[in-house]
């Protein structure tokens, strides 16, 4: 199955989910993820791979580029292109920023605050080894094959059964805060697919 979803259906979509609201809670820490989006024919999604680093706490966790809120960074999203171009070396200028998911709670108590981007694929990738081990450009399709096939569809799964395996990366799969984030995310844009 390949959905027929570019930039503007996208955000068509999104601007009808339920946003995930901010913890009430003021001691967790801020973050910033893109779910950044590309390929008009044929969708995928961008995901970094976590380097395998011993004492690394997110040793080879598959994620989206993201990290914590800096005292310099002057709103969210800020937060969010600028993580994403130190992680990827994608241009904020190459990336057209469509909606904020909201927020999602790790157990590490970090509130994420996950946002959409569509990338218009003007940047070569590049990364620093040492934190990241590869970027991972996912099918849609494959991650709504998975979705369907794990019994997601309409479903809110407790986090032991949010597992999202890549198909064709065997030893890569999305799981807790992340996997969250992509099961929010394909139920708000499932009905549009």
């Amino acid at each position: 199955m390949t959905p027929d979803i570019h930039s503007h259906s996208l955000r068509q979509a999104l601007s009808r989910a339920e946003i995930s609201p901010a913890p009430e809670n003021p001691s967790f820490k801020k973050a910033c993820v893109f779910l950044l989006l590309f390929g008009e024919d044929a969708p995928r999604a961008l995901f970094i791979q976590k380097a395998d680093t011993a004492g690394y706490p997110w040793r080879n966790q598959v994620a989206l580029p993201g990290g914590h809120v800096e005292k310099k960074d002057t709103s969210p999203l800020h937060t969010a292109y600028r993580e994403l171009y130190e992680e990827t070396g994608i241009l904020q200028d190459h990336v057209e920023f469509l909606f904020s998911l909201g927020h999602f709670q790790t157990i590490r108590s970090v509130d994420i605050e996950a946002l959409v981007g569509w990338w218009n694929e003007k940047d070569e990738v590049r990364f620093d080894s040492r934190e990241i081990s590869r970027v991972l450009k996912i099918p849609l399709a494959t991650l709504l094959e998975a979705h369907a096939e794990k019994g997601f569809s309409g479903n809110d799964p407790g986090v032991e059964d949010l597992v999202y395996p890549l198909g064709p990366v065997k030893d890569a799969v999305i799981w807790g805060a992340t996997a969250r984030i992509v099961h929010f995310f394909i139920e708000a844009i499932r009905p549009f697919c």
